[in-house]
């Protein structure tokens, strides 16, 4: 968690909240692909990238 509080940080200090979306992005395709690696769904989601 401190991770995020010095991410969080360093986005109001310089005001980069612009890169917010790009990091929620980047997160959500990590954890799609972390999730479906053990699943039928693999193969489908392995071919979109």
């Amino acid at each position: 968690m401190e991770i995020l509080k010095d991410l969080w940080k360093f986005l109001r200090e310089r005001k980069k909240f612009w890169l917010m979306p790009i990091i929620l992005v980047l997160v959500i395709l990590g954890l799609l692909l972390v999730f479906s690696s053990g699943s039928a769904v693999a193969p489908f989601i392995y071919t979109l990238f």
